[in-house]
């Protein structure tokens, strides 16, 4: 999840770049700037609450920085991940929890998530496109010899994870689900750079890729998820969750649906793990669906 600093740590931060712009360069500052938001970004947290109230002055003072060094790949993968997961935790989740009493209000959330998965793409793509300049084209093109390196993979892996966000919320719209094979292609190209990308999250991606796509196996969506649960070592909530939604939700196993949600719930982090934030809105969700598995079966 994006940081959850005090406000007066950022406010320090941008009172010290004003300071500092009048004896160094500009540009020298601003970069600085960059880093120090972009390192924020991994700070630990495990209270939603405060992760909630800071996201978005973090943000967006991080995206205001970033249109002044849109090729600064630290930063611009920061705001990427903090866009995409803000739109996953905190608007998409709220969607779902209101669909049974206001679906009208459901959707508006689900379309104001959409943009934030878009423009946590396009931040992702921008930065990526400094050294692909073609990048997109090429995605289209299935013949093309594009290819990824392993510095590429976390830039790609928030583009390809907001991209499928967007999509998944975005049915109604054509012109967005016929992007699904660009978004999957970026992730396979990601993969194929760095399979073990975030403990196991490279490999979640794709199970979730492969169980979407028109056509597309069960079977190796099974395996892409059983290895981010074994990449992951016991540490990583959401692998348990997305393979519940994933393979036991879709199949009707509601006994297999329970257990992976019970292994999601019994994660523990260790003090100062990166990962504290991101299993605390997976677990919360995997309490929400417990609650709501005699519905969805």
């Amino acid at each position: 999840m994006a940081s959850s600093a005090p406000f007066c740590r950022s406010a320090l931060i941008v009172l010290a770049a004003l300071v500092l712009s009048a004896c160094s360069p500009r540009q020298m500052v601003m970069h600085g700037l960059a880093d120090e938001l972009a390192s924020q970004g991994s700070a630990p947290e495990d209270d939603l609450d405060l992760a909630r109230e800071a996201s978005a002055y973090h943000l967006k003072l991080s995206e205001s920085v970033l249109r002044g060094q849109p090729d600064h790949a630290g930063l611009a993968t920061a705001v990427a991940a903090g866009f995409t997961q803000y739109a996953y935790a905190f608007v998409a989740f709220d969607a779902d929890r209101l669909d049974a009493t206001d679906a009208k209000a459901a959707q508006r959330l689900r379309e104001r998530a959409a943009r934030l998965y878009r423009r946590a793409r396009d931040h992702a793509l921008t930065a990526l496109e400094t050294t692909h300049p073609d990048l997109r084209r090429q995605l289209a093109d299935p013949a093309s010899p594009l290819r990824l390196k392993a510095a590429d993979v976390p830039l790609a892996y928030w583009a390809a994870a907001a991209w499928g966000g967007q999509i998944s919320l975005s049915k109604d719209d054509p012109d967005t689900v016929a992007d699904l094979p660009l978004a999957a292609r970026l992730a396979r190209l990601a993969w194929d750079a760095n399979p073990n990308f975030g403990d196991g999250d490279m490999a979640s991606l794709m199970g979730s890729f492969e169980a979407a796509r028109p056509g597309g196996s069960r079977i190796q969506a099974e395996k892409y998820f059983d290895e981010a649960i074994r990449l992951a070592h016991g540490t990583s909530a959401g692998a348990f969750v997305a393979k519940a939604e994933g393979i036991a939700l879709p199949a009707g196993d509601k006994a297999a649906f329970t257990d992976l949600l019970g292994q999601a719930l019994a994660v523990k982090d260790a003090p100062g793990s990166p990962k504290m934030l991101a299993n605390e809105v997976m677990r919360r969700r995997a309490r929400w669906l417990l609650d709501t598995a005699d519905d969805l079966f």
